[in-house]
């Protein structure tokens, strides 16, 4: 995709310094871009790096001397970071779907689905599904049984949306991610079953018994996902149990990430790789989990709490706290633990050699 410096330019709202007719065919790293590149030169760390490339265009700081660092044209921003949403999406040319329906589609009569639609082989659509407008359909993705989903629909290769699932506009489903597979919910039905003995009894430290033959607990709810979520490869987001399992507008779920049945996942959340989230778990708004972040079942965390990553969530969590460590306590405390543990090799070398000194004392006596 071809543009001009004056082009990005005029998306981010900003001035062009220079030659704004250069053309651009793509954005680089300072020391590797290319003549037609637009180096993304954010920092003034990057400074040294740009004389590595070839650029002739660059994305600069606020207040950089473009011309001293050898360019025909720049674009300034106080905030360069805040430009790669725009810029990415000008060049992102997207996967390569022929628009129509592939003749090996199999889509049931009906369905519906709104003008515009990029089909492609092998994809499966079921009965009584809805789809609105423009939606782009990769091989071997599906669409289960009366599942209703806005416009803009992007589903990639292998990903499926289960049936009577509820999503918004501009939903993307990375390859292989899943919308509503059944809930990891068992029960016993003779006896009461150990983990729940162990939960009532868990500070009386008693032996643990096994339990008794486990009986599915079959999911009933769906799932609702509002506008502009986004699901990573391989990710997961479990129907519910009696009601749907509910994730907010704007929500970000990256890759390798388990959303238990029956949680309530706010708005605008960014949920990072491998990170957990157990069922019955209610999470507020604007909450970021980090990689790997470990959440407990039927806990509760309030609006913009930020855990680092590997936390092991396991009480609630307050509104407006940062976490860490497992179990996960305030950040700034979670670090003075982390700075103690590394004193304790010190530490024992000091016991120890009062132990000595104290048995010098004993056996001079």
């Amino acid at each position: 995709m071809d543009f001009t410096l004056a082009d990005i330019a005029a998306a981010l709202n900003a001035e062009v310094l220079g030659d704004g007719s250069l053309p651009i065919t793509g954005a680089a790293e300072p020391g590797e871009a290319g003549p037609t590149d637009l180096a993304m030169a954010m920092d003034a760390k990057y400074a040294e790096a740009l004389s590595d490339g070839q650029a002739r265009a660059a994305l600069l700081w606020d207040g950089a001397d473009w011309q001293a660092l050898g360019l025909e044209g720049a674009i300034t921003l106080a905030r360069g970071k805040a430009a790669m949403p725009a810029i990415t999406r000008m060049m992102d040319a997207g996967p390569d779907l022929a628009p129509g329906i592939h003749p090996s589609a199999v889509i049931d009569p009906s369905a519906a689905i709104g003008d515009g639609a990029a089909i492609g082989p092998f994809v499966v659509i079921g009965p009584s599904v809805v789809i609105g407008a423009r939606a782009r359909l990769l091989p071997h993705s599906s669409v289960g049984r009366g599942s209703v989903i806005g416009d803009d629909l992007t589903l990639h290769a292998g990903a499926r949306v289960t049936h009577e699932c509820r999503i918004g506009h501009r939903f993307m489903g990375h390859p292989n991610s899943v919308v509503g597979g059944d809930g990891f919910s068992f029960t016993t039905t003779e006896t009461k079953s150990a983990v729940e003995a162990l939960r009532e009894d868990v500070n009386e430290g008693g032996e643990v018994q096994g339990s008794d033959h486990w009986a599915r607990v079959h999911s009933l709810g769906g799932v609702e996902i509002g506008d502009d979520v986004e699901l990573g490869s391989c990710s997961t987001i479990d129907r519910g149990t009696i009601r749907a399992t509910r994730i907010g507008r704007g929500t970000k779920i990256d890759n390798q990430v388990q959303i238990g049945h029956n949680v309530l996942l706010g708005e605008d959340c960014l949920v990072c790789g491998q990170a957990g989230v157990a069922g019955s778990a209610r999470i507020g708004n604007r909450v970021v989990l980090a990689g790997r972040v470990a959440v407990s079942d039927n806990i509760f965390i309030g609006d913009d709490v930020i855990a680092g990553g590997g936390a092991g969530i396991m009480t609630n969590v307050p509104a407006g706290r940062a976490v860490l460590g497992t179990p996960a306590v305030k950040m700034d405390t979670q670090l003075k633990i982390n700075r103690e543990m590394r004193r304790l090799p010190r530490l024992a070398d000091t016991i120890r050699e009062l132990q000595k000194a104290v048995s010098k004392l004993g056996d001079s006596d």
